[in-house]
């Protein structure tokens, strides 16, 4: 899997879940998930290590012999249960089964050299005179650039909360799609050994731990979906009603869609669009598990004008972004952004945000989200919108700013304020750090007459 992650540029996640069938013991899927996270999140200081105990620049090792590497360090870093000389041997015999025998001796003596201090606080081994961003992209294996960004914007009690949110195991957060079977959904899923908690921020929300729910016949009969409580929340900010029109816009894999197409009901008009038929495909079998026969599916290319003839009451541009808000989830991503990344992204938004709007009928609503905390995917793509919405010249203006916490008010569970996940412009946020979430960010439009 992580050899899927360095060679294809896959994501962790999908190849977890194309590689642990139900065949594969629970405890074994379990470890293989840590393993494959775990050497992910702490990849930064773990080469940091490998290239101090060396003597070598990790960019000169195959990528095999890296892997084996970062696993057998991982181990004796980070997890207590494995035996040190255990960890030392499976990576020796990584690098044969991968047929580089010959660097079997490098990869044994590295990490029995790591054995010695496989204790030691990686701040004692961290040279003297590093700056502050140097000093907390080592400590907390994030890139050093991104640090920098956030220390200059958040300021470094952020910063380093953010950071130790980013390397936490997240929460299996679920859906809860039939409010009204609740009760009879949580006795299936304790009886099929998961653990349930209630959610953090919504009332049909939970959380699961001690397996896979998507195992489950209420996975698999569409009761419950696997869905991070930030991302449930964001369809409802929209405020769908029964009867309206509706666009999803960059719809894969359907998740958000089939909240709006349930607020729209059975004879609405949903139409869940996105750039790739492969997804797509996926985003069908998704509703078609959910039981949502009647959402229209349309390949398209949302940087250019939308070809609908429609125009649609209520929607949803949840854009392509950097993903910055998902690095507990999605550790493999800070060590592939680039700086220069989020102006390519911020005209990809900004375009798709204005064919969005040019499809949008007199007086629709139209949010905009993202899971990214950067401000250029963010504010600063509704400020270079606002001030030249283009299309048809329409008006376009914020919100007030109560309406989308009037939407998600009757939504929240009972412990969570509004007002918390809502900053001075009316624009939803939620932060790793504070509501064990994804980090995402939403803004409400509204088209002119």
């Amino acid at each position: 899997m992580l050899r899927r992650v360095g060679e294809e540029g896959a994501y962790a996640s999908d190849a977890l879940h194309a590689a642990l069938d139900a065949n594969l013991k629970p405890a074994d899927a379990a470890l293989a998930t840590e393993l494959t996270m775990g050497v992910l999140r702490w990849r930064g200081q773990i080469d940091f290590l490998i290239e101090c105990l060396s003597n070598k620049p990790v960019s000169r090792l195959d990528l095999p012999v890296l892997i084996a590497l970062r696993l057998g360090l991982y181990q004796m870093r980070f997890m207590q249960k494995i035996p040190a000389r255990a960890a030392v041997n499976e990576s020796v015999d990584l690098v044969k089964w991968a047929r580089k025998s010959s660097a079997a001796p490098f990869v044994n003596a590295v990490l029995r050299k790591a054995g010695e201090q496989s204790r030691k606080p990686i701040v004692e081994l961290l040279p003297p005179g590093k700056t502050a961003a140097e000093r907390l992209a080592g400590l907390h294996s994030h890139p050093q650039w991104l640090v920098e960004r956030w220390l200059a914007s958040k300021g470094e009690t952020a910063t380093v909360a953010l950071l130790a949110a980013n390397n936490e195991t997240p929460r299996l957060a679920c859906v809860l799609n039939d409010p009204s079977a609740r009760e009879k959904v949580f006795a299936e899923l304790t009886q099929a050994g998961l653990r349930v908690e209630p959610g953090q921020l919504l009332n049909n929300a939970f959380s699961v731990s001690g397996g896979s729910p998507s195992r489950t016949a209420a996975f698999r009969e569409g009761r419950i979906s696997i869905q991070d409580e930030a991302s449930q929340a964001v369809p409802l900010l929209l405020g769908v009603r029964a009867g309206e029109r509706v666009l999803d816009v960059c719809a894969a894999p359907g998740g958000k869609t089939a909240a709006l197409a349930r607020a729209a009901g059975q004879t609405s008009f949903v139409v869940a669009a996105d750039l790739h038929a492969h997804r797509l495909r996926a985003t069908k079998a998704q509703f078609t598990r959910l039981h949502l026969a009647s959402i229209t599916l349309v390949a398209l290319d949302a940087e250019k004008p939308l070809p609908f003839a429609a125009h649609f009451d209520r929607i949803l541009v949840d854009a392509p972004c950097s993903g910055t808000g998902t690095l507990a989830r999605h550790p493999e991503i800070r060590w592939r952004l680039k700086p220069e990344q989020l102006g390519e992204f911020h005209a990809m938004q900004t375009a798709i945000l204005r064919n969005a709007i040019a499809q949008a009928a007199p007086n629709a609503r139209i949010v905009y989200s993202t899971c990214s905390m950067e401000p250029e995917e963010n504010e600063s793509v509704i400020e270079a919108v606002l001030q030249n919405p283009g299309g048809d010249n329409a008006k376009l203006h914020r919100a007030d700013t109560a309406e989308m916490p009037r939407a998600l008010k009757a939504h929240l569970a009972l412990q969570v304020e509004a007002d918390r996940l809502f900053d001075e412009a009316g624009s939803f946020r939620t932060l790793p750090q504070r509501d064990a979430t994804d980090g995402f960010f939403a803004a409400l439009l509204v088209k002119g007459k």
